[in-house]
């Protein structure tokens, strides 16, 4: 408990936003649990699935960067689904998702979720009213099925003020690192902030289960909150740090070997 401690007034030494350096230092103590938490995922068989909900500009994206930046793609998978097509339209609803939830040890990331149904969908008017309160009536049976069947379900809702938002769209227009961000849907979508509103009060009435409750973070300082969601996160996954064996690269036998032939490589240009 002391060294759990210390590490929070740590991170909460600096100022205002989180500093960069503590940052830094504070992600790879983290990365190197996420890796323990991998190999206890692969070696019990667990399987994991992580929800991200939230408005445009909360930090989804980021923070999922974060969590997967020094895993493996093999065992950590992230689902990012586009607008769905006319088949996957006439099917049951949840069933497009249901085809990506996770195996024995894997960890299933959904960037946005079944919950589209819950808010883009319904503020946007591409369901009726109906459709939505049939939704939120099943989906807590689904999820209990789920964590019966032994998912490990964690869902979290990245939660941004108004005016923090206003500054990461608007950063989005000139910077042709991020304008890809910066889609149709958002520009339609950012006057409805209200809309929103009642959309995730409604959801969070229906759907806070107790078997899956709803993990809300504050991310206005982005660094700061992909901290607590990358901590909070490991403390959901029962793991334990697997012992490895003392790793040594054998000596490498150069003599007698194949002599490289005289071939002229299509070396690519070094701009830098």
């Amino acid at each position: 408990m002391k060294g759990k401690q210390k590490t929070r007034e740590k991170v909460d030494s600096a100022s205002g936003k989180l500093k960069r350096k503590d940052y830094d230092k504070e992600l790879e103590r983290l990365h190197v649990e996420l890796v323990k938490a991998q190999q206890w995922v692969k070696h019990k068989g667990l399987k994991v699935c992580i929800v991200f909900e939230g408005r445009d500009g909360a930090g989804k994206g980021g923070t999922i960067k974060a969590i997967t930046e020094r895993v493996s793609p093999r065992v950590f998978r992230v689902v990012a689904l586009q607008a769905p097509t006319e088949r996957e339209k006439s099917q049951m609803y949840l069933q497009r998702y249901m085809q990506h939830f996770p195996g024995a040890g894997e960890v299933v990331i959904f960037d946005r979720s079944w919950y589209n149904r819950a808010g883009v969908e319904r503020v946007m008017g591409f369901c009726g009213k109906d459709d939505v309160k049939r939704f939120l009536q099943i989906t807590p049976p689904v999820e209990k099925v789920m964590i019966e069947s032994g998912i490990i379900l964690i869902k979290y809702w990245l939660e941004v003020s108004p005016e923090e938002q206003t500054r990461r769209l608007t950063s989005r227009i000139d910077d042709g690192r991020k304008i890809w961000k910066l889609t149709d849907m958002d520009i339609l979508s950012y006057d409805r902030w209200h809309d929103y509103t009642r959309a995730r009060d409604d959801m969070f009435a229906a759907t806070d289960t107790d078997f899956a409750p709803w993990h809300v973070a504050r991310t206005d300082d982005k660094r700061r909150g992909r901290l607590n969601i990358i901590t909070h996160l490991l403390s959901q996954i029962p793991y334990k740090e697997l012992s490895r064996k003392k790793i040594e690269l054998p000596k490498r036998n150069l003599r007698g070997g194949h002599r490289e032939r005289d071939y002229p490589f299509k070396f690519i240009k070094e701009a830098y």
